[in-house]
């Protein structure tokens, strides 16, 4: 018997990143990690700043992504989001000099700083941190 499929797709505003045929999804939602597999129910949901894992035959993909949007349904698994990257793109120096940047700034917790803003900053930041760089890249 063969392995059920879903048509995965992951679009930002400036293109498609990936659309492919997928057997498994792990979404970062904003109450969790949702596993999507073929023949799920239909479902709309936010999603937060994470790591979206996807499992093709033996090998997983990965991608950043800046928060967003799922869509589920018909097989059917797409992930708008403002942003999204390959942990292989990843510039880790720049990843922790941003999570520091953020984190002082909530630490400072002045009235100019823009809070929301600064949050999903490091919200970003530690995203980026958590994906598996590849150890050339680290």
């Amino acid at each position: 018997m063969s392995e059920q499929r879903q048509r995965v797709v992951v679009v930002t505003p400036e293109h498609v990143v990936y659309d492919a045929d997928a057997s498994f999804v792990v979404i970062p939602g904003t109450e969790g990690d949702l596993g999507v597999l073929p023949n799920h129910a239909p479902l709309i949901t936010l999603l937060k700043s994470g790591v979206v894992r996807i499992r093709q035959g033996g090998r997983e993909l990965k991608f950043v992504i800046a928060g967003g949007l799922l869509k589920v349904k018909d097989n059917q698994v797409i992930i708008l989001t403002g942003a999204a990257e390959e942990p292989r793109d990843i510039d880790l120096a720049r990843a922790r000099a941003a999570r520091e940047r953020a984190e002082r700034r909530l630490a400072a917790q002045s009235p100019d700083i823009d809070f929301n803003r600064a949050r999903a900053a490091l919200m970003r930041a530690a995203a980026r941190l958590r994906a598996d760089v590849p150890p050339n890249r680290r």
